[in-house]
């Protein structure tokens, strides 16, 4: 079995400032908004979706195949996956463009709003499956164009591989037969509380028409953990104590790569997402989204700190 990860790459303008944005906003207002925020920090970062998240699970022991677009800004960005495990050779490369770029702004309550240039991102609609993928692989389809999102929903239905469907901020933009044939046919759907309600809402479904026999339903809560369910069980994830609370930024990339790190390697699914509750917190402690380190070993001494039993991995 490959693991093949789609999704976004980006360069992200990552500020943040000391206030919170309910003190700016005033609900009855809010059809004429017209805010400025003074920001207090400033970095750029290696980002995106999918080199998120590739990066994770190259450091837990994975050999992650990224497949995406990028821009004649990119070289130095792809030397840092090729250094960390990942398999850049199905990133294609546009000379005539530049890479995503994304634009955060962070609250001192861990609240973000994003702004977005998609740049290379929307050539990824170019790019397939069906000379990548055999039905025993596994695909993550994290969010990038919404086109490439829907074409790649139906390419892992033709090929009959098991894939993770994170449709995350593109739920809105999917068209609802590849929202709805995504959640339905996916091994693995994830997102926040939100975004997992919008999904639902969106769809016009109950929770219960989603968790069909075999499905698993992830939804990330932030600091207080994680839900994972099926149509039999139901785990509620505890998260792992972070040293610090640097930046939540990538936070839930890592808990995604933590998680399926675990589940590709046959670990139950309460133990697959504990290492995605503690791969986000080193994500966590570290400012920027793919500055964090650590080796298995210490993954697995830290494992047993935090929920007191051997990580079996």
């Amino acid at each position: 079995m490959r693991l093949i990860v789609t999704g976004s790459l980006s360069f992200d303008h990552v500020m943040s400032m000391p206030g919170r944005f309910k003190d700016y906003l005033m609900p009855e207002k809010l059809h004429i908004i017209n805010v400025s925020f003074l920001m207090d920090t400033f970095r750029l970062d290696k980002g995106g979706t999918a080199g998120n998240q590739a990066y994770s699970l190259a450091l837990l022991g994975l050999k992650p195949i990224l497949l995406g677009s990028a821009g004649k800004d990119f070289f130095e960005y792809k030397r840092h996956l090729d250094k960390a495990g990942v398999n850049t050779s199905r990133i294609k490369m546009y000379r005539k463009q530049v890479t995503a770029t994304g634009f955060a702004m962070t609250d001192k309550n861990n609240n973000q709003v994003w702004g977005f240039y998609s740049g290379a991102m929307k050539e990824d609609a170019h790019l397939s499956l069906l000379d990548k993928a055999k039905e025993n692989d596994f695909v993550v389809l994290a969010p990038t164009d919404p086109r490439a999102m829907e074409k790649y929903v139906d390419e892992c239905c033709q090929i009959k591989c098991r894939f993770l469907f994170d449709p995350a901020f593109q739920t809105p933009r999917l068209k609802i037969n590849k929202l709805k044939k995504g959640a339905l046919k996916a091994k693995i759907v994830i997102g926040n509380d939100y975004e997992i309600a919008l999904l639902l809402k969106r769809l016009k479904l109950a929770k219960r028409q989603l968790l069909k026999p075999g499905k698993i339903l992830i939804t990330t809560l932030g600091s207080k953990g994680s839900i994972i369910e099926t149509k039999e069980a139901r785990y509620k994830i505890p998260i792992a104590k972070p040293d610090n609370s640097s930046d939540p930024t990538g936070a839930g990339d890592a808990y995604r790569a933590g998680f399926l790190a675990g589940y590709l390697r046959g670990l139950s699914l309460p133990e697959s997402g504990r290492m995605g509750s503690l791969a986000a917190t080193y994500s966590v402690e570290k400012s920027g989204t793919q500055t964090h380190k650590f080796s298995l070993s210490s993954f697995k001494r830290r494992y047993k700190i935090n929920f007191n039993h051997e990580l079996r991995y």
